[in-house]
């Protein structure tokens, strides 16, 4: 285990005091900022809720702004909130009580042309300016951008700190610096850039500027990624049987959801989940994840898009997970 003790989580049950009349069948994604408030982002009537650390409900915004489609949510140093809408095509920068500051790619709402054919990635024949259905965000150090472009583009676009295109790469394909979904992206305390190629089960690393330096592989499906403590935190969908990877081929048994623990070189410390999606510490969809300055973890999952629709899982199946780092 590369010489580091094996962390352990204990998931708080009923963490989140969900106020009466509030549902969320899908929670996208979660974040936390300076203060320790979790910032959970809902595809629901109200968008992006906002909690203490021990579940007591603050405020909601963004009700009427958003898609169903909510995607990907991260808090910058300064605690701005931006918000990633895959079918809005758009990621927007905003204050903590949501006040709009920003819009990135100067072309919200209207997808780039990539070939995409709406619901096939498989469909796309080129990377395309931003954005085709974005999925995540990451701050560098520096305060660049880098967003993830995602379930109808295949690139990662890097923006300056005003919001200014810089550069992008990326085209369809399993190939180094190719992608089967880029779906989520965090970036190192040196500017590496760390992108979760979904369906080619891997996570890739690049330079700043997106030459490609590695690749980590021992992951499944990975959704999103999340750098801390000296740890990678990344969070993984699940394989049915019948299903394909574009790394493994064909799935033969099915492959429960789970977070991962890796270490600085992407060696794996501890896995977190269990067969029961729906038992707590285990989980059905995990589509987002946060790590808060106590090492805890909030997890949110995107349950009935990815299973409760299909009635593979109960309606109270959970969406939104706390696990605490145990002593």
């Amino acid at each position: 285990m590369s010489g580091v003790l094996t962390p352990t989580y204990e998931a708080v049950t009923d963490w989140e005091q969900l106020p009466g009349g509030y549902t969320h069948p899908d929670v996208a994604a979660v974040a936390v900022n300076s203060k320790g408030r979790v910032y959970v982002f809902c595809r629901s009537e109200h968008p992006v809720m906002i909690y203490e650390r021990d579940g007591r409900f603050v405020g909601s915004w963004g009700e009427g702004i958003f898609t169903m489609r909510t995607h990907g949510i991260t808090i910058a140093p300064d605690d701005s909130v931006w918000c990633t809408d895959d079918a809005g095509h758009s990621v927007r920068k905003f204050t903590p009580d949501g006040k709009l500051l920003l819009t990135l790619g100067g072309n919200a709402g209207k997808p780039s042309d990539s070939g995409y054919d709406g619901s096939n990635i498989t469909t796309i024949t080129r990377g395309a300016p931003p954005f085709n259905r974005p999925t995540n965000l990451a701050v560098a150090p520096n305060g660049d951008l880098y967003v993830s472009d995602g379930y109808g583009n295949a690139r990662v676009h890097h923006f300056s700190p005003a919001g200014k295109l810089l550069g992008s790469w990326g085209e369809p394909g399993t190939g180094p610096g190719q992608f089967m979904l880029p779906h989520g992206v965090a970036v190192d305390a040196t500017g590496s850039v760390l992108v979760c190629d979904r369906e080619s089960d891997r996570v890739q690393v690049f330079t700043p500027d997106g030459r490609f330096v590695r690749e980590i592989t021992d992951v499944q499906r990975p959704t999103q990624i999340v750098l801390a403590r000296g740890q990678m935190y990344v969070s993984e969908l699940g394989w049915r049987a019948g299903q394909r990877s574009f790394r493994h081929g064909p799935i033969q048994r099915d492959l429960p959801s789970r977070v991962s623990v890796l270490d600085g070189n992407g060696i794996v410390l501890t896995r977190i989940g269990g067969p029961d999606p729906c038992a707590p510490g285990s989980f059905c969809a995990p589509h987002g994840l946060a790590v808060d300055a106590n090492g805890d973890l909030y997890v949110a999952e995107v349950a009935w898009t990815v299973a409760g629709k299909a009635g593979l899982v109960p309606p109270d199946c959970h969406t939104v997970q706390k696990l605490a780092l145990a002593a």
